[in-house]
C-alpha cells in the first residue's frame, strides 16, 4: 500500500514538473517595467515583457540571452510607448491585458478567455494554454516583422517592416504570402498589383494554401497544401550547433535571413537577402524623393526645388521650398522654370501622354500647362504628371528624363551689388547663347529640309524609325507584308478585321498589324482625317496607334503590341483569372480610357464595341482599349450578329434595336456589361450553366434583389462585401435600358473610386416595362 502511495506521489510530482517546464506563468501574474519586467524562457534565450522604446516602454518578445537585445515580436505595435507605471496582467479570466495608467482604457494583448496558464517557450513562441494544455493563443500566429525557426507565414497573411531598428511601429513595407502561391513585397498602402511589386518569389498559381516555412537550419521554403516543396528561398543546411536564425523584413524594405553564433557573442550575420540593391524597395525615400546608390549604400535625395518635410525622416518625403501659384492665374508658367533630372524612374500616374521628337518640346508642354507639375520623357513619349511623384530611384541604364516645375526665385538675402553683377553676367551669357542659337537655327533648317526630302523618298528596309510625332507613319502595303512575314502569324480576329504580329526597326520593335475588312470606300483625305484623329489620342489606357496603310483596297493599322493578350483571355481562363483588387484596377483603367474618348480627346469618339476582346493588357497588368474610332469606317452590315448594328451581341445597347439616336451612353451600357463580367469572372451569355444563370444581367439583378451577392463571386474569391455591393449597383445603373438613366463615364469613375454615393438601382428594364 505504501508503495502505491509513493508511486502516485512520484507520478504527480513528475506531471507537475513537466507542466512547469512548458507552462510557468499562472493566472494573476503580472509584469511592470523595471525589476519584474519579463517572463523568460527556460533556456534564458527569449523573453516576453517590457523593453525600452524611446522615452517609454513597449511590450514584445526579444532575445534576452545575447548582448544585442533583438526584438522579434511587438504587441500593440502602433500604440504609444507606455510609462514606467504600466502593468501587464495575465488576468483571472485568462486575458493578457496592458494597463498603461489606471485612468486609461486597458489594451488587450491576447483575448483567450479559456486560457489557464502561459509560457515563454525556448523557440521564441509565447503561448497561452487551456486546462487541457492545448494552445489557445500563440505569438507565432500573429507575426509582426520577423519569423523564427518553426514559424510559418500563412496564405493571405503579411509581415510589415518596422519604422526603424529602435522604433518597432509599423513601417512602410510589407511581405505578403498571396493566396495564389506568390510571395511578394509591396510598399504599404499600395494595391496587390504588379506595378507595385519590388520582389517576387516567381511562384504564382502554385496553390491556394501555400505557406512560407522556416527550419532551424536556416532553410526558407514554400510548401503547398499537400506538403510539396514549391520553392527554396534559401538552401538551409547551415551549421546549426550554437547557431540561431532570424528572418526579418527590415526597415529598409528588404527581408533578410540572419544567423547568430551564441559562442562568439558577436553580431548578427546577413546570410541571405531578397535583394542586394538597396534602392529596390519602392517608396524608400518617400513622396517627391528618389533613391541613389552610392558605394552600395542607399542615399535619398529630394527633387529639385524640394526639401525634406522632417529632417532625418525620409518616410515623410519632400515638399516644395517655394510657394506655388494658383493654376488659374494668368501666365502663371512665367513664374516657373523647369529643372531636368536625368536617369530617374518614377511611378507612371500621368494624366496626359504626348508624342514629341525632342525633350525640349516635352519640357515646354509642361511649362505652359498650369496643371502639369512634372513631366517624364522617354523614347519620344512625354508623360505629364501631377505631384507627388512616388517610387523614385536613379537608374543609370534608363534614359528617362524627369522635368520638374520649380518657382523662379532669387534669395532675399543676396546683396544688391551681387544681384547687379548676376544680372550683367546673365545678360552677357544670354546674348552669346542668342547669337549661337540663331546660327544653329539656320543650320538646322537646312538639315531638316534635306532630311525630310530624304525621308520621304527612302524605301522601307526594316531600319527606318517610326515617327512618334502627331503625324502618323504611313506605310506601304509591301512594307507591312515584309514586317509581318507575309501576314503569317495571326494573333487575333474581331469585328473590325484580323490582327497579325509583326516587327519593325530591324526586328527590334514588335507591333500588331490590323487588316481592316469591309471598310467603307473612304477617299484618301477622309481616311487620313480619321487616322489623324485616332493618332492624336494619347492616354495610358488606350492602345497607341503608330501608323497606317491606305493603298488601293488595302486598309491596315499598325499598333503597339500587347504581349499579354486581351482581357477575355485572362478573365475567362480559370488559371489566369486576376484577384479582386486586380479586377477593380482593370475596371478603373477601362473607365478612364472611355472617359478620355468621350470628354477629353480633341474630338469626341464613341467606341461602339466595348467588350473584353477589345481590352488589351500590357506588361504591367494595365488595361488598354483598342479599336476606338473605327466604327465610322465600317460598312452598315459589318457585324457578326445584327444587320445594321455596330457592335457585338450581349454588349450592344438597346437603343441600337429601337433606332434611337446613339450617344456616348451606348458605350456606358457596354461598359456596364463588361463590369459585371469583370466582377463575376464569366461571360455575359453562358449556355454551359443552368438556364436561370445563363444571362448574366438577369442573374445579377436576381441576386441583388435577393440580397445574395456572394454567389456571384464564389467562395474562394476574397472580396470586400461593401465594395462588391457598390460595384454591382454601379453595373446595374450602367445597363439601364433608358439611356438617360445611365451615368456619364465621369460619374462612373467617381463611383468606382468611392467618392460618390451609389443609390439603389431599379430593374434595368423597368423603364420600358411600364410604357
Amino acid at each position: 500500500m505504501d508503495s502505491i502511495i509513493a508511486f502516485l506521489l512520484l507520478s504527480a510530482f513528475c506531471t507537475a514538473s513537466a507542466q512547469q517546464m512548458e507552462s510557468n506563468i499562472s493566472r494573476g501574474s503580472y509584469l511592470t517595467p523595471g525589476i519584474n519586467s519579463t517572463w523568460v524562457s527556460r533556456s534564458g534565450l527569449y523573453a516576453f515583457g517590457f523593453y525600452q522604446q524611446g522615452n517609454g516602454y513597449a511590450v514584445g518578445i526579444f532575445l534576452a540571452g545575447i548582448p544585442q537585445k533583438t526584438v522579434v515580436w511587438t504587441a500593440n505595435r502602433d500604440g504609444p510607448p507606455v510609462s514606467s507605471s504600466a502593468t501587464l496582467n495575465f488576468s483571472g479570466d485568462g486575458t493578457l491585458v496592458l494597463q498603461s495608467t489606471p485612468e486609461q482604457t486597458p489594451i488587450i494583448i491576447a483575448n483567450s478567455l479559456g486560457s489557464t496558464s502561459a509560457a515563454m517557450l525556448h523557440t521564441g513562441n509565447f503561448v497561452l494554454y487551456n486546462s487541457d494544455q492545448q494552445r489557445v493563443w500563440q505569438s507565432f500566429e500573429h507575426p509582426t516583422d520577423s519569423l523564427l525557426p518553426g514559424q510559418r507565414l500563412l496564405a493571405g497573411t503579411e509581415l510589415f517592416s518596422s519604422i526603424s531598428e529602435t522604433d518597432h511601429s509599423t513601417g512602410i513595407f510589407r511581405l505578403k504570402m498571396q493566396r495564389d502561391g506568390h510571395l511578394l513585397q509591396f510598399p504599404v498602402g499600395s494595391p496587390d498589383m504588379t506595378p507595385y511589386v519590388y520582389y517576387g518569389s516567381g511562384t504564382p498559381g502554385t496553390g491556394d494554401n501555400v505557406t512560407l516555412n522556416f527550419s532551424p537550419d536556416g532553410h526558407l521554403y514554400l510548401l503547398n497544401a499537400t506538403g510539396a516543396n514549391i520553392k527554396n528561398l534559401t538552401d538551409g543546411g547551415y551549421p546549426t550547433k550554437e547557431t540561431i536564425y532570424l528572418m526579418r523584413i527590415d526597415a529598409d524594405g528588404i527581408f533578410r535571413l540572419y544567423s547568430y553564433d551564441l559562442k562568439q557573442n558577436g553580431n548578427w550575420s546577413d546570410v541571405w537577402s531578397s535583394s542586394y540593391d538597396l534602392c529596390d524597395p519602392k517608396g524608400l525615400c518617400g513622396l517627391n524623393g528618389y533613391c541613389v546608390l552610392n558605394d552600395n549604400k542607399a542615399q535619398c535625395v529630394c527633387l529639385p526645388g524640394f526639401e525634406m518635410v522632417h529632417q532625418g525622416n525620409w518616410t515623410a518625403g519632400c515638399e516644395r521650398n517655394f510657394n506655388a501659384a494658383s493654376c488659374n492665374s494668368k501666365n502663371e508658367y512665367n513664374e516657373y522654370t523647369m529643372r531636368e533630372l536625368a536617369n530617374t524612374v518614377w511611378e507612371d500616374i500621368s494624366y496626359s501622354v504626348l508624342s514629341f521628337p525632342i525633350k525640349e518640346d516635352c519640357e515646354r508642354a509642361c511649362l505652359e500647362d498650369c496643371n502639369c507639375e512634372a513631366a517624364l520623357f522617354k523614347d519620344r513619349t512625354c508623360r505629364k504628371q501631377k505631384l507627388p511623384l512616388r517610387y523614385g530611384r536613379r537608374q543609370l541604364t534608363d534614359s528617362n528624363i524627369a522635368f520638374i516645375k520649380v518657382g523662379k526665385s532669387m534669395p532675399a538675402d543676396m546683396p544688391k551689388d551681387n544681384q547687379k553683377d548676376l544680372r550683367l553676367v546673365i545678360l552677357i551669357v544670354g546674348a552669346v547663347f542668342l547669337t549661337f542659337g540663331c546660327m544653329m537655327s539656320v543650320v538646322s533648317g537646312i538639315v531638316l529640309y534635306k532630311y525630310h526630302f530624304w525621308y520621304r523618298t527612302l524605301p522601307f528596309d526594316g531600319n527606318v524609325e517610326l515617327s512618334d510625332d502627331v503625324a502618323l507613319r504611313r506605310f506601304t502595303y509591301l512594307e507591312l507584308e515584309k514586317a509581318t512575314d507575309g501576314f503569317r502569324e495571326e494573333v487575333g480576329r474581331g469585328s473590325f478585321g484580323t490582327v497579325y504580329k509583326g516587327a519593325i526597326l530591324n526586328g527590334q520593335k514588335v507591333v500588331a498589324v490590323k487588316r481592316l475588312e469591309k471598310v467603307l470606300a473612304e477617299g484618301e483625305i477622309e481616311f487620313q482625317t480619321e487616322m489623324k484623329v485616332i493618332g492624336r489620342t494619347h492616354h495610358r489606357n488606350l492602345v497607341c496607334l503608330l501608323g497606317y496603310c491606305h493603298e488601293g483596297s488595302h486598309r491596315l493599322l499598325v499598333y503597339e503590341y500587347m504581349c499579354n493578350g486581351s482581357l477575355a483571355n485572362i478573365l475567362f481562363t480559370p488559371e489566369k483569372q486576376p484577384c479582386w483588387e486586380e479586377r477593380m484596377g482593370i475596371a478603373r483603367d477601362i473607365a478612364r480610357g472611355i472617359l478620355y474618348l468621350h470628354e477629353e480627346c480633341e474630338r469626341q469618339i464613341i467606341h461602339c464595341d466595348i467588350k473584353p476582346q477589345n481590352i488589351l493588357m500590357d506588361d504591367y497588368g494595365r488595361a488598354k482599349i483598342s479599336d476606338f474610332g473605327l466604327a465610322k469606317l465600317l460598312k452598315p452590315d459589318q457585324t457578326r450578329t445584327f444587320t445594321g448594328i455596330r457592335g457585338t451581341r450581349g454588349y450592344v445597347a438597346p437603343e441600337w434595336h429601337r433606332k434611337l439616336p446613339v450617344t456616348v451612353k451606348a458605350d456606358v451600357y457596354s461598359y456596364g456589361i463588361v463590369l459585371l463580367e469583370v466582377i463575376c469572372r464569366r461571360k455575359s451569355m453562358d449556355n454551359s450553366v443552368p438556364e436561370d444563370r445563363a444571362i448574366l444581367v438577369d442573374w445579377v439583378y436576381h441576386c441583388f434583389e435577393a440580397g445574395d451577392l456572394e454567389q456571384l463571386v464564389g467562395p474562394n474569391d476574397e472580396v470586400d462585401k461593401k465594395q462588391l455591393e457598390r460595384m454591382i449597383k454601379l453595373g446595374l445603373w450602367c445597363i439601364q435600358d433608358e439611356p438617360s438613366l445611365r451615368p456619364s463615364m465621369k460619374k462612373v469613375l467617381l463611383m468606382l473610386e468611392g467618392t460618390v454615393d451609389i443609390p439603389t438601382p431599379p430593374s434595368p428594364t423597368s423603364f420600358f416595362s411600364v410604357i
